[in-house]
């Protein structure tokens, strides 16, 4: 059989999370408003309304390009993208076309497949370029409702070249992205909410050729899931009309997420029905040396070069520093509670993978707004290192101290929660708990040796958990070997 590869590229949509819209001073996310109650003659394009460019729109595009080791243009323009559509109330779009704010750049994007060798995608940027949102519609039986609060809204459009080869790398891409878009702070990246926008663009091919076929597009994508479905159904479709000896025709495709199918929505418009002019109502963007070192002067370090740091500085497995560089507050969080700690980094990394982390799942915040400072996770860590106290006291200090805030030592202090070690304490409990367990006791001696887990939790209940087990355990196995 024929083996066919596949050929995508990506258009994605960038809300960027400034206060304001990018031409006018209207409220920029308007996700929970009414309909239409977010607007202004400015973004609903009112005859002699004039626009004003939003600074913060131009600084958080450096960033951005600065990450996807984008060339920055020292002069780029906005201009008129021509198009009607029932939520454009201008009757055209202000993007930028031939002098955007960057050119060039790439994505380097691990790729780990089950049971298939690990490789690095790089994927390139053909150009990235600031515009404005259009409106939402909402069709209903015979009628369509149009919401403007969303026009105006800032976007970076991104633009990759073909270099995907499968619906699970289009994915992967996402996912980096969307990492690097909270990471540098720029943007939600929510798909659900539309702060970020996927059209993907896919063509095939038969595998060692070259030469690039005719693509469809699909849109409305907005879900990662729903990109990785959408486009592995084009795929098949595709090679199915292939080898059937038709010829793919470039179409827009809409997907339907709750059906699971692609339909036609209009043959695809060329640059030439956009009829782009040069915007005359505002001046070019002149990116000035200083400028822009002033808007990288806080410029982090990235999320694929933290992870690898934590591999070579801290010993971590892959796995670990992949789930603590996932997010930048926590892993900002892990490596100061490190440098709080001052011991074994992966100890660190099981404590906050396996119980902080489900904390903040658990109450939807981010690590960085826990009452569970690292500096607090750490002083618990030494507590159990140092025999205060004994793991499990351990982990119902952190519900303790992320309720009141008070630090791990106090809380101890007041509440009595020291460990016991003395041997004529724990003897005595064993010694009760054996004569109340009569059964339990000739089970063990018969054999079933197995029972030991169970008379040490027994201990430990007596004690309210504050028995040293180790020291629980060896005791209760000398008498019950008497």
């Amino acid at each position: 059989m024929t083996e066919y590869e596949a050929i995508i590229g990506l258009e994605t949509h960038i809300q960027l999370n400034t206060a304001t819209k990018i031409f006018c001073s209207c409220k920029a996310d308007s996700w929970f408003d009414p309909p239409n109650t977010n607007i202004c003659p400015v973004c609903t394009g009112l005859p002699g309304s004039l626009p004003t460019l939003n600074k913060a729109v131009v600084e958080k595009g450096v960033l951005l390009a600065k990450a996807m080791h984008s060339n920055l243009l020292p002069m780029s323009f906005f201009d008129r993208k021509n198009y009607f559509y029932p939520d454009l109330p201008k009757g055209y779009q202000i993007s930028q076309y031939d002098k955007p704010i960057a050119r060039g750049g790439y994505l380097d994007m691990p790729m780990n497949p089950a049971g298939g060798q690990s490789y690095v995608r790089r994927v390139t940027i053909d150009n990235m370029h600031l515009e404005e949102d259009a409106g939402k519609t909402r069709n209903e039986p015979g009628r369509r409702l149009i919401d403007f609060n969303r026009c105006g809204v800032p976007l970076i459009e991104m633009v990759t070249g073909p270099d995907l080869r499968s619906a699970d790398e289009a994915a992967q891409y996402l996912i980096r992205l969307r990492q690097l878009l909270r990471w540098l702070g720029i943007s939600e990246a929510d798909m659900e909410k539309a702060h970020l926008r996927c059209d993907a663009n896919v063509s095939i091919r038969i595998k060692g050729e070259t030469h690039l076929n005719p693509k469809t597009e699909i849109k409305n994508v907005n879900s990662i899931d729903a990109v990785r479905e959408a486009i592995s159904k084009e795929i098949e479709r595709q090679i199915h009309e292939v080898e059937a000896g038709h010829k793919i025709e470039t179409w827009t495709l809409e997907w339907d997420e709750d059906a699971g199918v692609l339909r036609k929505m209009r043959s695809k418009e060329t640059e030439a029905d956009y009829r782009y002019f040069k915007e005359p109502d505002l001046l070019a963007v002149r990116m000035t040396d200083e400028w822009r070192d002033a808007i990288l002067a806080g410029y982090p370090e990235l999320p694929l070069e933290r992870r690898a740091r934590f591999i070579e500085a801290y010993g971590l497995p892959e796995y670990d520093a992949e789930i603590l560089t996932g997010e930048r507050t926590l892993s900002d969080y892990y490596e100061a509670t490190v440098k709080a700690y001052g011991g074994d980094p992966k100890r660190v990394s099981n404590w906050i993978m396996n119980d902080v982390l489900r904390m903040v799942n658990d109450a939807g915040i981010q690590a960085s707004a826990l009452k569970l400072t690292p500096a607090y996770l750490a002083e618990i860590i030494k507590l159990i290192d140092a025999g205060t106290i004994n793991t499990s006291t351990g982990k119902s200090l952190l519900a303790k101290v992320e309720t009141t805030g008070r630090s791990p030592a106090t809380i101890v202090d007041e509440e009595g929660l020291a460990q016991v070690s003395d041997d004529s304490a724990i003897r005595e409990v064993c010694a009760k708990i054996m004569a109340a367990s009569p059964n339990e006791t000739a089970f063990y001696k018969a054999g079933k040796v197995t029972l030991i887990g169970w008379f040490v939790g027994q201990v430990m209940k007596e004690m309210r958990g504050k028995a040293d087990p180790q020291i629980a355990r060896k005791i209760m196995e000398e008498m019950l070997s008497k």
